[in-house]
């Protein structure tokens, strides 16, 4: 047993042990001053693959000098390569005296390409990141530099309406799968100069890039650090989805609860950048990640600051019940018709007894099978073709309720609660927290079998104890309520009026708390003729 533990722990310490690294870092190498030999290297280094596009071509009438382009087929926009590159290179370039003896390398850089980005490129491995990320390479005979040119154009998907988190007031634009477009959907509601972009590129093989955004003024400053150090510290192969990065930065691995917020509408995004949050957006993923977070952002919504203060405190006070519902309601079933039937009625405990009496299973194996049937009816209408989902789990779930309570398996009343349970999962705005409660569920079904109403109670403290010890980016996961604060609760259980929000919430931003300095509106005056 001690081998075994002490191989295990080897693996974790150093799970690349005893194996090559197929992803290290390739030494640089510069540019050669042979064009053919540049061609002939990048041509094998990627494979004569067939989406390489070369074109070699003089340069003005006279053709002085030789040159060739690069780009990837499909990654680059191959119009604007014709007008802006080839076009005037070839064909309007004016006569000027390209001579080996001049520096026709600024000439071309300063005076003759009509492009707005323009990067030297002095070695391959720079190169062939900026090749296959889009740009344009341009390199010269008799020079060992290049150009790279930004000229990105690959099909992507429109700005749409979020399918995930849905309004009724407010905007409906959504993130994309380009880190552009999405940083331009942030810079539409924010036009403010301090609002600072930071990119870097995550991934030996994929070299995605991965941008910070926060308001310099604003952000904590120790924040901003700790993001930075968390993602210098990320070495791995590829980065795909947001995913990849959240479990490499978050502060506790084995907890059920998220310690980091990620949304598709930029007006969220906003909101929090405005409230001292760090933004981490991943090219290729519509999820924006958002750090500090706490637990109740993940209660909240975007149209609760659209919608008047009283509607959004009613509204939001829903969703707390309804957490409550989706997390103990079943078990609070099994607890009182198993251990604490004088709680209920008379009246309604013969009713709930008349139908359990054909029932050959205990409480707690009946709200077992039935959670497990309808959280495998829910995940496969997700799995599903989106023509046939809907209608399979609304057929699904009627006819295995139905059928059950006819063949006696389970009585009326679970099917009620199981269903009620399973509608106040909807409510909760962020889906990870309600996978966090439907995770938990079961767990608190088993104590309610074991202990009753004492083993509800006993999880319910080591939940709460548990999210207590938890820090998002070291801000307490339950502020403002652990530690409390009281200025901060105008926006926890209840939003307060827009105007008596005027400070920023303190253990998030620790400088700049002064949001506003508006007064109550006035009623007017009577008016009277005179």
């Amino acid at each position: 047993m001690g081998f075994l533990n002490r191989t295990i722990t080897k693996i974790f310490k150093n799970p690349t042990s005893g194996y090559p690294n197929p992803n290290r870092e390739i030494p640089k190498e510069p540019i050669k001053t042979n064009l053919q030999d540049n061609i002939e290297h990048i041509k094998t280094a990627l494979g004569n693959s067939t989406d390489l596009v070369i074109r070699d071509f003089f340069i003005g009438s006279k053709q002085q000098m030789k040159a060739a382009i690069f780009y990837t087929d499909g990654l680059a926009d191959s119009k604007a390569i014709q007008d802006f590159i080839l076009e005037s290179l070839i064909l309007e370039i004016p006569d000027l005296s390209l001579e080996p003896e001049k520096d026709n390398y600024s000439l071309l850089k300063n005076h003759m390409l009509t492009v707005g980005e323009i990067k030297d490129a002095t070695e391959f491995n720079s190169l062939m990141t900026s090749l296959l990320s889009g740009d344009v390479i341009l390199l010269l005979d008799g020079y060992a530099k290049g150009f790279m040119i930004g000229m990105r154009g690959w099909k992507d998907r429109g700005v749409t309406e979020s399918s995930t988190e849905t309004v009724i007031r407010g905007p409906k634009e959504a993130f994309t799968e380009s880190i552009r477009t999405n940083t331009a959907l942030i810079r539409r509601k924010i036009k403010d100069p301090n609002l600072w972009l930071e990119t870097q590129p995550i991934g030996r093989v994929t070299q995605t890039d991965v941008a910070i955004m926060y308001i310099k003024g604003i952000v904590d400053d120790g924040v901003v650090q700790e993001v930075h150090s968390r993602l210098d510290r990320i070495d791995i192969d590829g980065i795909l989805e947001s995913g990849y990065i959240e479990e490499l930065i978050e502060d506790e691995t084995y907890t059920p609860f998220p310690t980091i917020h990620h949304t598709e509408r930029p007006d969220v995004i906003a909101a929090g950048l405005m409230e001292g949050k760090v933004a981490i957006l991943v090219d290729g993923t519509p999820e924006v990640m958002m750090v500090p977070t706490i637990f109740v952002s993940f209660m909240q919504t975007a149209e609760d600051y659209y919608q008047r203060a009283d509607v959004s405190t009613l509204v939001r006070m829903l969703r707390y019940f309804c957490i409550f519902i989706s997390l103990l309601a079943p078990s609070l079933y099994v607890a009182i018709t198993t251990f604490h039937q004088e709680m209920l009625p008379t009246t309604l405990l013969i009713s709930l007894a008349a139908q359990r009496e054909g029932v050959p299973l205990p409480a707690f194996i009946e709200a077992l099978l039935m959670e497990l049937a309808f959280e495998i009816i829910r995940e496969a209408s997700v799995r599903m073709p989106q023509t046939i989902a809907q209608s399979v789990s609304i057929v699904g779930t009627l006819v295995i309720g139905t059928a059950a309570v006819d063949a006696g398996i389970v009585s009326a009343a679970m099917l009620i609660v199981v269903a009620i349970t399973a509608i106040s999962s909807f409510v909760l705005p962020a889906f990870d927290l309600a996978l966090t409660v439907r995770m938990l569920r079961f767990p608190m079904m088993f104590l309610a079998a074991s202990f009753g109403l004492f083993g509800i109670i006993i999880g319910i403290i080591a939940i709460v104890l548990h999210m207590c010890s938890l820090r998002s980016f070291g801000v307490p996961y339950m502020s403002p309520l652990a530690p409390f604060n009281l200025v901060d609760q105008k926006d926890t259980f209840f939003r307060m009026p827009r105007w008596a929000m005027f400070t920023r919430p303190k253990l998030i931003n620790q400088k700049n708390l002064v949001r506003e300095k508006s007064t109550p509106p006035e009623k007017p005056g009577d008016v009277t003729e005179e």
